[in-house]
């Protein structure tokens, strides 16, 4: 195999120092980082994204795949920024406030970085202000993650007070997490429900078309 099929395969089977041997072949070749990004990187993680939703793999595979993926971004990422290049949109993602949990939340932010957008990971139990604070940077669209019930009500305040302080940026929400239903999202005045992080390059790129 060479070294793209290489690195598809360790992207597919979680095999992150595989991924990254080859990633740094490919560049002591000269291959441009962003043909990497784009031709075999992003097209790896969303065939991993498409065994999950077929149920072929479960989340430990995925979020393997995910920490492969996010190692070869970190190695991309500073040689892609030299050359100039640039993001199609600028994101800011967050577990919101009392809710301690993050790994769907991290598996979207390498979908997302992976798929070439600029992603801000605000962390875990976010408060208001830290989702000011990336609206203040320039964030165009904010996602919202929860995995328990009692943190969803967080959600709504945020969407509020976008609604309220941002009316003219019309800042985009995505909302996510278990315990999260598209009937809630309406319910709230989110954006977009995301149900599963492989879907979110896609949901992202409809809301900022």
């Amino acid at each position: 195999m060479n070294a793209s099929s290489v690195l598809f395969q360790a992207i597919c089977d979680g095999a992150k120092a595989k991924g990254i041997s080859s990633i740094q072949e490919q560049l002591s070749q000269n291959v441009d980082p962003l043909t990497i990004l784009n031709d075999t990187m992003i097209p790896a993680m969303n065939e991993v994204g498409e065994r999950y939703s077929r149920g072929e793999i479960f989340l430990p595979e995925m979020l393997f795949s995910a920490k492969t993926m996010q190692a070869g971004i970190a190695i991309l990422e500073p040689l892609l920024l030299k050359q100039g290049y640039k993001s199609k949109g600028k994101l800011a993602i967050g577990t919101v406030q009392g809710d301690l949990h993050d790994i769907g939340k991290n598996i979207v932010v390498v979908m997302l970085k992976g798929a070439g957008y600029e992603v801000t990971d605000l962390g875990v139990d976010c408060s208001l202000e830290k989702y000011e604070s990336a609206l203040k940077d320039g964030a165009q669209l904010l996602l919202l993650s929860a995995l328990l019930t009692t943190t969803m009500p967080r959600m709504k305040e945020v969407i509020g007070f976008c609604r309220e302080n941002y009316p003219d940026r019309k800042i985009k929400l995505v909302v996510g997490g278990a315990p999260v239903s598209q009937k809630f999202a309406d319910e709230i005045g989110a954006d977009a429900y995301g149900e599963e992080a492989s879907r979110s390059p896609k949901i992202v790129a409809e809301l900022l078309a």
